[in-house]
């Protein structure tokens, strides 16, 4: 079993896991600091979590583009969201992402960034997908070294998937363009945001 097929397998399952953390969500979405109306990607969306939280720092002017690589994540989010019309969905692997350049005016990574095969190639790509005044958020309802006990206990397929240190992490972001890096790690929080982007081609 490789990696997708691991996340299409626990799709049926995979809100068993944040039922419980609602409050935590609820807490979570306004340190991202979104703006009414903005134009929001929702990178590894999943089962869609974040959505109705996400929708409410957006407004009903604001859209939010949700993407997965997992067909039967992405089939389900479109199941419980599909009838908003301020959400798209799509299957999409955002180290080799279709979408628009300079589109987007934030782009919000839950639970993601340590499955990411190609972090270096993803992080091109989202700089690319964002307008130059955009944001960047990477964020985990754990912290980096939750993480790594959690994904040590959940399966040998994602046993190696951890976060990078804090230096290893703004040492790639800027890197890939993006600036002013703030980087929160604590228990129960990872959250790292850029608020600066420099057009990275090539």
């Amino acid at each position: 079993m490789n990696k997708k097929e691991y996340f299409n397998k626990m799709a049926d399952n995979w809100e068993a896991q944040f039922t419980s953390q609602e409050m935590l969500f609820l807490n979570l979405a306004p340190k991202f600091g979104l703006k009414e109306g903005q134009r929001i990607l929702d990178v590894g969306t999943g089962t869609g979590i974040l959505i109705p939280f996400l929708l409410k720092e957006v407004g009903p002017s604001g859209h939010i583009t949700a993407i997965d690589y997992a067909e039967k994540m992405i089939s389900t989010c479109e199941r419980k969201f599909g009838s908003n019309p301020n959400i798209t969905f799509k299957v999409d692997d955002i180290e080799a992402s279709s979408l628009p350049s300079s589109h987007f005016d934030a782009v919000v990574c839950f639970g993601l960034f340590p499955h990411l095969e190609h972090k270096d190639q993803a992080l091109s790509q989202l700089n690319r997908v964002l307008r130059v005044a955009g944001k960047l958020i990477i964020a985990h309802a754990l912290s980096s070294s939750e993480i790594q006990t959690r994904h040590e206990s959940l399966s040998s397929i994602v046993a190696s998937d951890v976060m990078p240190t804090k230096r290893q992490m703004k040492q790639r972001l800027k890197m890939a363009g993006f600036g002013k890096i703030q980087l929160e790690d604590k228990p129960g929080l990872y959250l790292c945001i850029s608020t600066e982007l420099k057009k990275v081609t090539g």
